[in-house]
Formats: structure tokens, C-alpha cells, sequence
């Protein structure tokens, strides 16, 4: 039998009065997604608040990133600021510390100056002490050459000057005579001052080495040269070293314990 009009609006009317008719119906139409799809969209609108917050959530979290992203940039404003202003400090000090090497380069130079000139001066200082000694040493010699009777008068008697001629003369006898040889002779020939005089009694020569302050060295030639003039005369000869003073070390004293010593005008004999 065919389904009529009537019959459809009779079946809306009973299933108006049977819901659950309604519903079963429905889903025998539909089929159970459709009747799942209110739970859906309820679903799907839980989540949408979800990701609604969320967002909400990312877009404040994005901003307190921009927020740090803007005190970042402020932060790098400010530290670019301070290294252009590091550079500009150390600009300066590099031009200070080359103008402080160029003016430690120039006191070294004028530094090396003064030391040359420092060393100039104390070789001329040395040159002239030198020289002052030489003159008062030949100061001295000649003193006690033209003041012999004087100076060695505690020693001898009847004192006469031998000078460079005479001395040269008995030398040369000497040489000719093979009693010395031409070297001895030059070395005696160099002794400051000879005398001739009486000692103990007889006829004897003194040999005198003369300096400011008296050596060992000068010790040592007043008695080599004595030596060498007793050898070439034959007769005895004195050795004596004459001067201000003695030498302040330990050799000097125990060498001119063997000679006459004429010292600021004492006169001490041989030990």
C-alpha cells in the first residue's frame, strides 16, 4: 500500500508527540556521525576557548617578548654607546702613549748625550788628574833634587846632588866597563833623584824614588835601581822612597819596611 501525504503528516505528528521516536528516527536517517554531531560541535567549541586563551596566552607572552626585545635594543643602544665612547677613550691614550714613547725615546736619546758627555768629562777629569799627578810628582822631584841637603840630611852627611849628566856618565863607565848592561843602565837612568854622601863613615849614594803617595811599585824601583847603581859604581848605595805618605794597603807597608822612607819630612829608617 502506497505512503500518502496524509500518512507523512501523521507520522510528523506522532513522532512530535514520541521524542524518542523522533530520535530514533533521526538516526536511522542520519546515522549516528550526525547524531554525534552536537557532541562535536561542542567539543569543537571547548576547544576553540582553549585555543582562544591560548592564543590569548601566546599574544601576552609575545609581548613581554617585544618587551624584552626592547630592552634588549635599548641595552645594545646603550652598550654600542659606551664602546664608541671605549674607543674614543682609547684613541686618546694611544695618542698619549705615542706621545709618551716619543718623549721616552727622546730622553733616552738626550740621556745617551749626557752619558757621552758624563764619560767625555771624567776621561778629561782623568787626563787632568793624570797630568796634576804628573806635575806634582815632577814637583816633588824637583824639590827634593834642589832641597836634597835638607831632605836626606838625617841620613848623610856631606850630601851632593848626583844630577842626570853625572848619573849618565857613571852609567855610561859602567856599560863600557861590563859591569851592567844598556838595559840596566836605561833603568837606573830613570831614578827621580841620586845623591852622594857620608854614611856610617864612608862614601856611599842614595837612591831615592819620589811620588805623593808611595807605592809598592815605587819600593820595588828604589831597590832594583839601587841595585844596578851599586853594581855599576862599586860603591854602596841606599835605596829610600820620599813622598807625602804610603799607600793604605797591606803590601806597600811590608815592602817599604826595606828601604829608607822620607815622609812629609820623617825619615825612617830600613826594619
Amino acid at each position: 500500500m502506497p505512503f500518502t501525504v496524509r500518512d507523512f503528516q501523521s507520522l510528523v505528528r506522532l513522532l512530535e508527540r514520541q521524542p524518542a521516536w523522533r530520535d530514533a528516527l533521526r538516526a536511522t536517517l542520519l546515522g549516528a556521525e550526525f547524531t554525534e554531531l552536537p557532541n562535536l560541535v561542542q567539543e569543537l567549541v571547548r576547544a576553540q576557548r582553549v585555543t582562544n586563551r591560548q592564543i590569548r596566552a601566546l599574544a601576552k607572552a609575545q609581548a613581554a617578548v617585544g618587551e624584552r626585545l626592547e630592552g634588549v635594543e635599548q641595552t645594545l643602544a646603550r652598550l654600542a654607546a659606551a664602546q664608541a665612547r671605549t674607543e674614543e677613550r682609547v684613541g686618546r691614550l694611544e695618542e698619549r702613549t705615542d706621545r709618551l714613547q716619543e718623549a721616552v725615546t727622546r730622553l733616552a736619546e738626550a740621556q745617551a748625550r749626557t752619558e757621552q758627555t758624563v764619560r767625555s768629562l771624567v776621561e778629561t777629569v782623568d787626563a787632568l788628574g793624570r797630568e796634576v799627578g804628573r806635575l806634582k810628582g815632577d814637583s816633588l822631584e824637583r824639590a827634593y833634587r834642589d832641597r836634597a841637603a835638607s831632605f836626606f840630611q838625617d841620613i848623610l852627611r856631606r850630601i851632593r846632588l848626583v844630577d842626570h849628566q853625572q848619573l849618565g856618565l857613571l852609567l855610561d863607565d859602567a856599560v863600557d866597563a861590563g859591569r851592567i848592561s844598556r838595559e840596566e843602565r836605561a833603568d837606573a837612568l830613570r831614578a827621580d833623584v841620586v845623591v852622594s854622601g857620608v854614611w856610617d863613615g864612608q862614601e856611599v849614594y842614595l837612591l831615592a824614588e819620589v811620588s805623593a803617595t808611595v807605592t809598592a811599585h815605587d819600593v820595588d824601583r828604589a831597590r832594583r835601581r839601587s841595585a844596578i847603581l851599586e853594581k855599576a859604581t862599586g860603591r854602596p848605595v841606599l835605596a829610600a822612597v820620599a813622598g807625602e805618605r804610603l799607600a793604605d794597603d797591606p803590601q806597600t807597608r811590608q815592602e817599604a819596611r826595606s828601604v829608607w822612607r822620607v815622609l812629609d819630612g820623617r825619615v825612617e829608617p830600613p826594619l
